[in-house]
């Protein structure tokens, strides 16, 4: 069970993973082993799954994103195997999901332009057999982004 302490942690460490062990302990008013304990407590129970760094898409010359809805009318095992693998190779895929809806899956897709996103294309609808509908959206302007969950106050 998470107690109001885990919660600041959590949220100081989703802004700013870099904090050192000293600025998390001052904040939530611990020394520096009990802090350490309960960050890697979270860490062991799943809480905290990694520290990355976010990087700047655009910087990266990768100012393309799409969102890919994809039908299918293959449900068999091996089959959502395959697509699962195929997808797992894709470094432009970001995020993949399986769908309740219109669509079976949907796919956010980062590359650096019209003509990468056409490669990519290609790649995946001649690389799963099965596929009946492939809808792409493009991102005009990114109005919101954050890998921050909502914590409880």
């Amino acid at each position: 069970m998470l107690d109001r302490t885990d919660l600041k942690l959590l949220s100081m460490l989703q802004q700013d993973s870099t904090l050192s062990l000293q600025a998390l302990a001052d904040a939530v008013n611990l020394t520096s082993t009990p802090c350490w304990k309960r960050i890697k407590r979270l860490e062991d129970e799943g809480y905290i799954r990694g520290r990355v760094a976010l990087l700047d898409n655009e910087k990266l010359g990768l100012g393309l994103t799409a969102f890919v809805m994809l039908k299918t009318q293959q449900h068999s095992r091996e089959w959502y195997q395959q697509f699962v693998d195929l997808t797992a190779q894709m470094p432009e895929v970001l995020a993949f999901y399986r769908m309740a809806g219109e669509f079976d899956y949907l796919m956010q897709v980062q590359v650096a332009d019209m003509k990468s996103f056409d490669r990519f294309y290609k790649r995946l609808v001649n690389g799963i057999p099965g596929l009946i509908d492939v809808t792409s959206s493009f991102a005009m302007e990114k109005i919101k982004y954050t890998t921050a969950l909502p914590l409880p106050e």
